[in-house]
């Protein structure tokens, strides 16, 4: 292995094709695509300044190291990267990338970042930047924060443990996501998603988990939750709080202590394909009543 060490380099591609190599408190000043085409390289202690330094590389470790925000774009079309204990501070900084593993990393800005890669593993994580994880697939997250709007748009194959989001329309079009010990704060959670499992969640959300097909929700507290489930097919959700207003669902079962507000239009839907198991439904809503209950 060759063996870098204290050095700062400046220039385009200054070890383009590095190969096999040690980096120890190294500075990339600016200068485009540093390491571009490296294979199995091991980066400790540094810092990268300047756009592209991780293209198309194979087999890669990072430990406490700093991405600065001119770093952009940073880490597109590589394979099988590790980063732990680092601060990222550019965004768009994951694109078409395969094999992510991250642990205790801070994205100060993540915007539009990790689009279209595939197996990721998120541990000990903070994210903060709207648009994180679109087009994704295969991801696992346990013990990440996500603050940020419209992240995981039309991700599939999600599996989350122990994390929280602060996210306007979080987990559109997705497919195959399952969320367990989390809690979600934000508009229109999961619109347009297939194979919706929540598991021990707490959730805060106006007019969230609408147009899903298969949802299902065990041990789940819908907090200050208005028009929910409307056009869900397929649900099968047991809710421990009361819920503010349940509109049009589809099909399915739906268990609560109690509902507010209970929209059920037979020029919508059929009522009868879902059952409502609840102690008390204070209001129910029927056609005649359905815009102006709508509108509030």
């Amino acid at each position: 292995m060759q063996n870098y060490e204290d050095k700062f380099f400046e220039g385009e591609r200054i070890l383009y094709g590095l190969k096999d190599a040690n980096l120890n408190e190294i500075t990339f000043g600016t200068g485009e695509s540093p390491l571009k085409e490296a294979k199995n390289i091991n980066i400790k202690n540094s810092i990268f300044k300047w756009k592209y330094p991780l293209w198309y590389d194979e087999n890669v470790k990072v430990e406490n190291t700093i991405f600065e925000t001119m770093a952009r774009s940073g880490i597109w079309y590589t394979k099988n990267i590790s980063i732990k204990d680092s601060a990222l501070q550019a965004p768009k900084l994951f694109r078409r990338a395969e094999k992510i593993n991250l642990d205790n990393v801070h994205f100060s800005n993540a915007e539009e970042t990790m689009w279209t890669c595939k197996d990721i593993n998120i541990t000990n994580t903070q994210i903060n930047g709207d648009y994180f994880g679109k087009d994704s697939e295969n991801i696992y997250l346990d013990n990440v924060s996500i603050i940020g709007n419209y992240c995981f748009d039309g991700g599939k194959n999600i599996e989350v443990h122990n994390s929280n989001f602060v996210s306007k329309d979080a987990f559109w079009n997705c497919e195959n996501v399952t969320i367990y010990d989390s809690t979600l704060d934000g508009e229109y959670l999961a619109w347009n998603t297939k194979n919706l499992k929540l598991v021990n969640c707490i959730i805060e959300s106006d007019q969230g988990l609408n147009y899903i097909k298969h949802l299902e929700m065990e041990n789940c507290k819908l907090i200050h939750s208005d028009l929910v489930f409307e056009y869900v097919s397929d649900v099968n959700a047991k809710i421990t709080t009361k819920i503010d207003s349940v509109k049009n669902p589809i099909s399915g079962n739906i268990t609560a202590p109690k509902i507010n507000k209970l929209i059920m239009d037979p020029d919508k839907i059929n009522p009868e394909y879902t059952n409502i198991n609840c102690d008390m439904v204070e209001m129910k809503i029927e056609k005649s009543d359905t815009n102006q209950i709508a509108k509030d």
